[in-house]
């Protein structure tokens, strides 16, 4: 990029910085994190770990961007059961990427500053052991921060989600030694929502989905029902402050209905 060039995004950003400090911020933001692979295709990059690398640390840019924000929740969908069904070598090197991210998040000095508390949430038995190991030591390091909620989620499926909440919701009512009537009563909105991955996080306000593809794909399918949507053409790696600020505004400039 020119340097002439560069200098008009930079005041562009800049702009749009200062329009969206002026609204309200979503207290949560869900991001479907694609384009990976077609964008390390356009740049020659065929390793699978590499190009999903460029992905892993597109993550220090968005918790940046969040903390300047005040944003306090931001949950980012880095892979899902169906990406099991990919070549062995591409599910390792995506898997690897994650591993490698998450082992530095629970030394990152700016993690503990900023007070992140970092979960991950889906079908974990799924996952390698050495990536579940990695996972643990991420959470318990920020177990008790209170600043900002990084979820990651890995193995994520919003019917699972809904599915395994319904689940340990009947078990805890089996083991409250409930009939077959109470424990049927007791499947409401409001518990399933307590049995949920993000249970005691607000809904998402806002969820952006890089790459051009207009679809959830499963994303967060209960929580999102009143949720924003926001497309962007820009694949993941390459995906800008600006194009976030985008979002942002978006979002600010939607007058919210909760209904029909």
């Amino acid at each position: 990029m020119s340097p002439v060039l560069r200098l008009i995004y930079r005041l562009y950003e800049v702009r749009l910085r200062r329009q969206v400090a002026k609204e309200p911020m979503p207290r949560h933001v869900g991001i479907i994190l694609d384009g990976n692979r077609r964008h390390g295709h356009a740049h020659g990059i065929t390793e699978p770990q590499a190009m999903y690398r460029l992905g892993a640390e597109k993550l220090d840019d968005i918790l940046d961007w969040c903390a300047e924000l005040s944003i306090p929740a931001i949950t980012l969908w880095v892979f899902s059961p169906d990406n099991f069904r990919r070549s062995p070598s591409e599910v390792s090197g995506i898997l690897a990427a994650i591993e490698a991210k998450l082992a530095t998040l629970a030394h990152d000095p700016l993690i503990h500053r900023r007070r992140v508390r970092v979960k991950a949430i889906g079908r974990l038995p799924l996952l390698p052991c050495s990536l579940l190991a990695t996972i643990a030591e991420a959470e318990r390091a920020t177990a008790l921060y209170d600043g900002m909620d990084l979820n990651i989620a890995v193995a994520y499926g919003g019917r699972q989600e809904i599915a395994d909440a319904v689940q340990q919701l009947l078990r805890d009512s089996a083991g409250e030694g409930k009939s077959l009537a109470e424990a049927i009563a007791a499947v409401t909105p409001d518990a399933i929502a307590r049995h949920l991955y993000t249970a005691g996080l607000p809904d998402p306000d806002l969820i952006i989905r890089t790459s051009g593809e207009i679809r959830l794909s499963g994303f967060l399918l209960w929580q999102s029902a009143h949720s924003e949507y926001y497309f962007t053409d820009v694949f993941w790696p390459a995906f800008r402050k600006l194009d976030f600020l985008r979002a942002i505004r978006s979002f600010q400039e939607r007058q919210r209905r909760f209904g029909a």
